[in-house]
């Protein structure tokens, strides 16, 4: 299986869930899958600016150059895109929201009706599995998780997969690791 891991984490003395990240990528190497690992607070990845560029002037690329080209290309063409991130005051990371919004271009800007909600038609015929996996921060409840686990199942739908698994790094990794392994 082809994985993409967005690591979301934007303190770079977080070290332990890089750190966790990375035995997890190499568990998952060493069953024989190929993962990609970004390290998104080390890539040139400006906002989206909802200027519709990506649906008017470059259908599918957005019009700012930037590193999150790399990024989509790597996401549409994998099998399962793991979004990593600490949870902070309650939400994800920005740098990880910032690379969310920047997939708009993976969908065409018609619409249609899907279990009774309006969702972007697809671009492509095939989208990855997703996958959530979380750092819990000292103030981080259950509630939180389920409030972030819910807004990932919902961009799941938008483009056109589905939300395989929410898993917190307190879990072992080999427990992730399976868990990848029996999609």
């Amino acid at each position: 299986m082809k994985i993409t891991v967005l690591n979301g984490n934007p303190n770079a003395d977080n070290a332990a869930f890089d750190d966790y990240l990375k035995r997890l990528s190499g568990q998952l190497a060493s069953d024989g899958h190929a993962v990609t690992v970004f390290r998104l607070r080390e890539m040139d990845i400006k906002y989206c600016t909802g200027c519709f560029g990506c649906w008017v002037k470059t259908p599918g690329e957005c019009v700012v150059e930037d590193a999150s080209r790399e990024v989509r290309r790597a996401a549409i063409n994998s099998d399962l895109v793991v979004w990593a991130s600490p949870v902070i005051m309650g939400f994800y990371s920005a740098v990880l929201k910032k690379v969310t919004d920047k997939f708009l271009p993976l969908l065409q800007p018609y619409s249609e009706v899907v279990r009774g909600e309006v969702r972007h038609v697809a671009r492509y015929d095939k989208y990855p599995l997703v996958g959530l996996l979380l750092e819990e921060g000292l103030d981080t409840d259950h509630e939180d998780i389920a409030i972030i686990s819910d807004i990932h199942e919902q961009l799941a739908l938008d483009f056109k997969s589905e939300l395989a698994f929410t898993r917190l790094t307190r879990d072992p990794v080999e427990e992730v690791t399976r868990a990848i392994n029996d999609l």
